[in-house]
């Protein structure tokens, strides 16, 4: 009954093929690719960069991005050796639960349902949202919510997680395939952004590309809630710009890159997953890499970032519209929203897979994680998460749980960077068709790095993020503890031991 008992990769492996509870293979490295693409490229690669770089980093917000991604790309190589070696749902909640024990397994798999549930509601909150601007280019004016019984609901975001709940409901290749479509187009969307927006370059506004620090007077840290937790502890005193500035803005801009541990949820969907989850995760992170890269150069070349700086609402329609190019802004809105779409399908995919893995294993209810007969999806879960997230984005202010995406994914990624290291002390003998090179020592850089971006995030989220761990760890301790799997299973063999050993005595007393 240990909190620390572990479940074997054997037993993960045979669960997959558990019949009523299994899922279908049916993507290839050109779909894994497509959902990385499609899941990172949203709403982020046009505000997030503008507003780590005037609040933040200045022109240096381009070295932000590049640290996010080596960040991310560090842990991503430790999600793809355990990919490869346990190709089965649950990403970073499965390959804990096979190193480092079902309590920590448990908080991980609930720190990805908080990281995937509010990320899921805050992209269908803003696609509705960015749906009524898109209209307003026709002229046509339709409000982003509408009064229901006195409530402001966005219908937008109840189409939008409806239509893509059902999708994955009639299978994830068919989603994949949607999903495609829309990539193409919100990739192309963002070429010619940058292509345009290099002919407004002027080499000046990159000095200096570091800018001096400055003590914050007012805004975001400037009280104990919003600065950093690294701030609050040390009493340094919360400023912009210089080399802190650049590692708090490389902290703000690596929402950005969430998504690619949702990748790994659809193990158990891959063919050959032993050689397409790695190649798919990093083409994808690859080409999102040059893309961010290719934006921010682009933004903090076409203005100086005071200019971002004084507008709350900093983005890159804040730069075209400086230069006189606002033409290009309308090409923008529709860019996020392209980008929004395939972000709330792959976060509705990710959700329900670990969900499906957890309930697999006893510690929600079993009876969530029964698939279809003739589409083997998990029904059941998909339309659960599916409502869940729709009412969650359509009738409160899902303004607040922004940054509470990034702490629930940086915590994934330590543990899991972590756990890579263990697994191959416990297991040498296992097949990897990847394998994290230089180990233990990037893996342990990758647990250090992200561990750095979390001291980064704000107190207030810090202790949000603590109040979801209480209510975790109540729902452990009273329902997923005693109906874990492993844990009867475990009992049940003790119990046994226990008969023999009874039985053995009581023979040897009789003399037989």
């Amino acid at each position: 009954m240990s909190l620390w008992r572990t479940k074997s990769i054997e037993s993960s492996m045979a669960d997959s093929l558990e019949k009523g509870h299994s899922l279908k293979r049916t993507l290839g490295t050109w779909d894994l690719m497509v959902m990385g693409v499609a899941v990172a490229v949203g709403a982020g690669i046009f505000s997030v960069g503008a507003k780590a770089a005037g609040s933040y980093a200045g022109p240096s917000v381009t070295l932000a991005f590049v640290l996010a991604a080596v960040t991310c790309a560090l842990a991503i190589m430790c999600y793809a050796e355990f990919a490869s070696a346990v190709p089965v749902a649950g990403s970073a909640y499965t390959f804990t639960y096979a190193t480092l024990g079902e309590l920590l397994a448990w908080i991980i798999g609930w720190d990805l349902i908080l990281e995937m549930l509010t990320a899921a509601a805050v992209i269908a909150k803003y696609w509705g949202i960015y749906l009524s601007n898109v209209f307003a280019l026709w002229n046509w004016d339709i409000p982003s919510t509408i009064d229901v019984l006195g409530l402001q609901v966005s219908w937008g975001a109840f189409v939008i997680v409806a239509i893509f709940t059902t999708l994955l409901v009639l299978g994830t290749q068919l989603s994949a395939r949607v999903a495609s479509v829309f990539t193409i187009v919100k990739v192309a969307i963002v070429l010619f952004v940058i292509v345009v927006g290099a002919f407004f370059i002027n080499p000046a506004n990159y000095s200096p590309f570091i800018p001096e620090s400055v003590p914050t007077t007012d805004g975001v840290g400037s009280d104990v809630w919003t600065q950093s937790l690294f701030s609050f502890m040390t009493g340094a005193a919360p400023a912009q710009y210089g080399i802190f500035g650049l590692l708090a803005g490389a902290s703000l801009v690596f929402f950005a890159f969430i998504g690619f541990d949702v990748v790994a949820t659809s193990a158990e969907e891959v063919k050959n997953p032993q050689k397409t989850l790695p190649r798919g995760i990093f083409a994808g992170l690859a080409i999102v890499t040059v893309l961010y890269v290719g934006v921010s150069l682009v933004l903090t070349g076409m203005v100086p970032y005071t200019v971002l700086a004084d507008d709350p609402n900093a983005s890159l329609a804040t730069a075209f519209i400086a230069v006189g190019a606002g033409w290009a802004a309308q090409v923008i809105s529709i860019g996020i929203l392209a980008g929004l779409t395939t972000v709330i399908m792959v976060l509705l995919l990710g959700l329900s897979r670990v969900l499906f893995a957890m309930s697999r294993d006893g510690l929600l209810p079993r009876w969530l994680s029964v698939t279809s007969e003739k589409r083997r999806t998990p029904v059941r879960i998909q339309i659960i998460t599916g409502a869940a997230v729709a009412l969650i984005a359509g009738l409160t202010d899902v303004g607040v749980l922004e940054e509470m995406i990034n702490i629930g994914t940086l915590s994934a990624f330590v543990l899991v960077s972590i756990a890579v290291v263990v697994l191959r002390k416990k297991r040498p003998d296992l097949k990897r068709s990847f394998k994290v090179p230089l180990s233990p020592y990037l893996p342990i850089l990758s647990a250090a790095l992200c561990l750095w971006l979390m001291l980064n995030l704000t107190t207030l989220t810090w202790v949000r993020f603590l109040v979801w761990l209480v209510l975790g760890f109540i729902v452990y301790f009273a329902y997923g503890r005693r109906h874990s799997l492993v844990g009867i299973n475990a009992k049940l063999l003790v119990d046994a031991t226990r008969r023999e050993e009874i039985e053995r005595e009581e023979r040897a007393v009789r003399g037989e």
